[in-house]
C-alpha cells in the first residue's frame, strides 16, 4: 500500500472522527501516502498534519455534481493503492468504484458498494453495548492491520497554540452553544441560566461559526457575565482546538465542537438533548461528561441526527437537564 485515500465527505464531527483510520493506517503503513477527500470548507483541520501529504476537496455549494465528475478523474489519474470509503451515500460510491484502486473498501450500506472489494457492515444501536463510531470505522481496515483501536486525533500547530496563548493568562472554560440542528441544541435560556450561576471571575469563551455570534452576543449580555468573551468566527477549527485544550472545562452540545476537544483530548462536557451517546458518537476525551435529562421523556431518543423542531413540541428532553447538572462538573 503505498498510495492511499481516505474519503468522508460528510461533516465536520464525521471526518474527525475518521481520523482513526488514518492513525492506524500511517502506524502500518508508515512509508504511504496518505491522502483525504472531503467537504469544501474543513481542509483547514488537516494543516500541517504530519503524515497527511494532500487533501482533496469536493465543493458541493454550487455545481455539485460537475465538481464530482471532475473528482472522479482526479481520483483515477492519481492512481491509489487503496481507497477507504467511510461515508455511506451514493456520490462517495461512485468515487471509489471508478477509482481504478486495487483495493476498494467502504460501508456495506453504500448504495455503490457492489463494486467494492471488501464491504462491512454499519450498525447503529441505542444499547449500552452499541460500538463507538471510530470503532465502526476501524473496522474497514481490520483485515489491513489488526483490531486494536487508534485514537481521534489533530495536530494543532505551535502558531495555534502561540495564536491562543493569550487567552490562557487566567483559569477558563469554552462554551460551544450552537448546532446545525433545533434538538441537538441545548435551549438558548438555559445556557443563560448556567452562565450567570458561574463565578464571576471565571473566563468564559464563546466558540463557534460566524452564524452563532448573535446567539453567543444574547447568552453573553442576558447572563450579565462580565468576564465573556465572544470568539464566534474568530478562529479557525485548529486554533479552536489548541485553546480548549487547557480549557478547566469545555461545554458542548452534540456536535463538531465535542469531537474537536476529543481529538486534543480536553476536558469535555457534552449535553445531550434529543439524541443519545449510545448511538455512537461520544466524547472521547479521557476526562469527558455525559449531561442529559435524568428522567428523560419517553420520546427520547427521537431520531439519529436531530430535528429542527422538537417533534412532540414540548423539548423536555432538553428543559429537564438542570443547571447543577452543568456546574457539578466544575467541582
Amino acid at each position: 500500500m503505498k498510495k492511499i485515500l481516505i474519503i468522508q465527505t460528510a461533516s465536520l464531527g464525521d471526518v474527525i472522527l475518521s481520523t482513526p483510520v488514518a492513525e492506524k493506517l500511517h502506524h502500518f503503513y508508515p512509508d504511504a501516502d496518505i491522502e483525504y477527500l472531503i467537504k469544501s470548507g474543513y481542509q483547514k483541520i488537516f494543516y500541517n498534519h504530519p503524515f497527511i501529504s494532500n487533501v482533496l476537496t469536493w465543493d458541493k455549494s454550487q455545481k455539485k455534481y460537475d465538481h464530482l465528475w471532475e473528482l472522479i478523474k482526479i481520483v483515477r489519474r492519481n492512481r491509489y493503492d487503496l481507497v477507504v470509503n467511510i461515508q455511506r451515500f451514493a456520490s462517495s460510491g461512485l468515487i471509489t468504484a471508478f477509482s481504478g484502486a486495487l483495493v476498494r473498501i467502504g460501508f456495506s450500506k453504500n448504495p455503490l458498494s457492489l463494486f467494492f472489494t471488501k464491504r462491512v457492515s454499519h450498525k447503529i444501536g441505542k444499547g449500552k453495548s452499541s460500538p463507538h463510531e471510530t470503532e465502526r470505522n476501524l473496522k474497514l481496515i481490520e483485515s489491513l492491520t489488526d483490531d486494536s483501536p487508534f485514537p481521534v486525533k489533530l495536530y494543532p500547530s505551535q502558531h495555534d497554540y502561540a495564536k491562543v496563548s493569550q487567552y490562557k493568562t487566567r483559569q477558563y472554560i469554552t462554551v460551544a452553544p450552537g448546532s446545525l440542528w433545533f434538538t441537538k441544541q441545548f435551549p438558548e435560556e438555559k445556557w443563560i441560566d448556567f452562565i450567570r450561576s458561574t463565578d464571576k471571575d471565571l473566563v468564559i469563551y464563546f466558540l463557534g461559526s460566524p452564524n452563532e455570534k448573535d446567539l453567543c452576543e444574547r447568552i453573553i449580555e442576558k447572563s450579565g457575565h462580565v468576564n465573556s468573551i465572544n470568539l464566534t468566527g474568530k478562529m479557525s477549527f485548529l486554533e479552536s482546538a489548541a485553546l480548549m485544550r487547557d480549557a478547566l472545562m469545555n461545554y458542548v452540545n452534540d456536535s463538531a465542537p465535542m469531537h474537536l476537544a476529543s481529538a486534543v483530548n480536553a476536558p469535555v462536557a457534552a449535553v445531550y438533548c434529543s439524541t443519545v451517546p449510545e448511538f455512537g458518537f461520544g466524547p472521547l476525551s479521557e476526562k469527558r461528561h455525559i449531561i442529559q435529562a435524568t428522567e428523560p421523556p419517553k420520546c427520547k431518543p427521537c431520531g439519529l441526527h436531530g430535528f429542527k423542531k422538537c417533534p412532540e413540541k414540548h423539548f423536555e428532553c432538553a428543559f429537564k437537564i438542570t443547571n447543577d447538572q452543568l456546574l457539578e462538573v466544575l467541582k
